[in-house]
């Protein structure tokens, strides 16, 4: 399976980056073919403009500039987002390239104008590996912005059985080196089983 591996973190030493290592390793113990998009280092700009805003539902005109991105998704098969929670949501700059990129037309049809037609029939698994720096039933409380979005609206847009994970290393600011260790132990062990 060819898998999307889409990270999100400015500084290139973060455990954010030994996140994103551990998935790659993971799917490649499964014989899945990777390809990461590093947002930072492709200085990807999360703004969408008042002209792309106006074009958004017109797929002749949106995503323009973007089309590379919208390639990547339509060859992919599974998509696996890597990011840290600030805030109790994704970074803003992964949040824009959801928003510039999964645009009517790639990801999605309008119909009539209203009813949503999912496009990306050709993804049939997504994941999110993520640390948090609160524990886990504060995440919860809050009510987890940031998974709802991804597991419930985005996933919404691809295969119908398409399967997911959701996985957190949490209270960050107060973990060990053993615990983030074992972190990224259970993520290779757990992209290591995706079929």
């Amino acid at each position: 399976m060819r898998v999307l591996v889409v990270y999100c973190h400015p500084r290139p030493e973060s455990f954010t980056a030994a996140m994103r290592d551990a998935v790659v390793e993971g799917l490649h113990q499964a014989g899945h073919e990777t390809q990461v998009v590093d947002l930072y280092a492709e200085n990807f700009d999360p703004r969408m403009s008042a002209e792309e805003h106006a074009s958004y539902e017109d797929p002749s005109t949106n995503g323009k500039g973007l089309e590379h991105y919208a390639d990547e998704l339509r060859a992919t098969e599974g998509i696996v987002f890597v990011f840290p929670t600030w805030w109790y949501d994704m970074p803003a700059m992964l949040k824009g390239w959801l928003d510039r990129v999964w645009v009517p037309g790639v990801a999605f049809d309008l119909r009539d104008g209203k009813m949503i037609e999912p496009k990306l029939q050709n993804i049939r698994f997504m994941g999110a590996v993520t640390s948090c720096g609160a524990p886990w039933w504060w995440s919860k409380l809050v009510g987890e912005p940031h998974r709802r979005i991804l597991m419930r609206g985005m996933r919404a847009l691809c295969a119908r059985t398409c399967r997911q994970v959701w996985l957190g290393c949490y209270q960050m600011d107060h973990s060990t080196p053993k615990k983030r260790a074992t972190f990224l132990a259970a993520v290779r062990r757990r992209m290591a089983r995706v079929v």
